[in-house]
């Protein structure tokens, strides 16, 4: 279950969505920030060594690779605007230029992107996973 283990601090909860957000880009536990977020290259663990949180509620999906592309496309267009202004290159020398710089940066932000959306899901409690506030965090009021 989602249940903090006493042996864990409730102090170490991130105190914001970007702090959340960072330490799953950093591939860390969303929750204390203590253990790693995945076993593999982009397979989550079950529960973080650490904190003890389940971790399999998360259905981060095709968004990590939206994410991905959304970024690696909006990095490279200056490059790629750059290059065919000021240099007379071949479609094969472009390729041959921008198709490994985006393959890199793809997969230099997947890692990173999965991480914030697990992140993500945890911090609004989403698909299973309890959501926790630190103490004294200001919540709205229920009706």
């Amino acid at each position: 279950m989602n249940v903090p283990t006493p042996s864990h601090p409730i102090s170490t909860l991130p105190h914001s969505l970007w702090d959340t957000l960072v330490r799953g880009m950093r591939g860390k536990c969303p929750r204390c920030g203590g253990a790693s977020l995945f076993r593999k290259w982009l397979k989550p663990r079950d529960a973080c060594a650490a904190c003890g949180v389940d971790l399999t509620p998360q259905q981060a999906d095709d968004f990590p690779a939206y994410i991905s592309i959304f970024v690696t496309g909006h990095l490279l267009a200056p490059v790629i605007i750059m290059l065919v202004r000021d240099y007379a290159l071949t479609p094969g020398q472009m390729a041959a230029i921008i198709l490994p710089l985006a393959a890199a940066l793809m997969l230099a932000v997947l890692q990173p992107a999965k991480g914030a959306v697990i992140a993500m899901q945890w911090w609004h409690g989403m698909h299973g996973f309890v959501r926790e506030r630190p103490p004294g965090f200001d919540q709205p009021a229920s009706k």
